[in-house]
């Protein structure tokens, strides 16, 4: 009966944080930083398989997902992620280079919700979009 915790504590840190999948260190760290100069909670995972590990595991109150990743990639990881009635609320943002009308088409169709390309945002505007989804 763990998964359905009432600790608070728990509650109250998941809701605030923020999964960043990337597997480029520099763009993730650099994204990492500018949102704990946010005072937000941010786990990291640098490919597809830890990516969905950890948000069926610490439901995050937001997901920062490339879609260029090492093993599964960010399509499938949304995929699943929308599939899975215990995850299909939590918003997930594409963060990719990845910026032809197809892409962005199907990355908004299996649930995201926006779609940035890297080279067209800075991480300030990154981070104030982050801070728009959650409210």
């Amino acid at each position: 009966m763990q998964e359905k915790s009432t600790n608070p504590s728990k509650e109250s840190n998941a809701a605030k944080s923020i999964l960043v999948v990337e597997d480029d260190q520099f763009l993730r760290d650099l994204i990492v930083k500018k949102l704990e100069e946010e005072g937000l909670n941010i786990i990291q995972a640098v490919d597809g398989e830890e990516g969905l590990q950890f948000i069926k595991e610490n439901k995050p109150a937001l997901v920062l997902l490339d879609l260029i990743l090492p093993g599964i990639d960010g399509f499938e990881v949304l995929k699943q992620a929308k599939s899975d009635p215990e995850t299909k609320d939590i918003p997930i943002i594409i963060l990719s280079n990845l910026g032809q009308k197809d892409d962005i088409e199907r990355g908004l169709e299996l649930g995201a919700r926006d779609f940035m390309v890297k080279a067209h945002f800075t991480p300030e505007e990154i981070v104030k979009k982050a801070k728009e989804v959650l409210g």
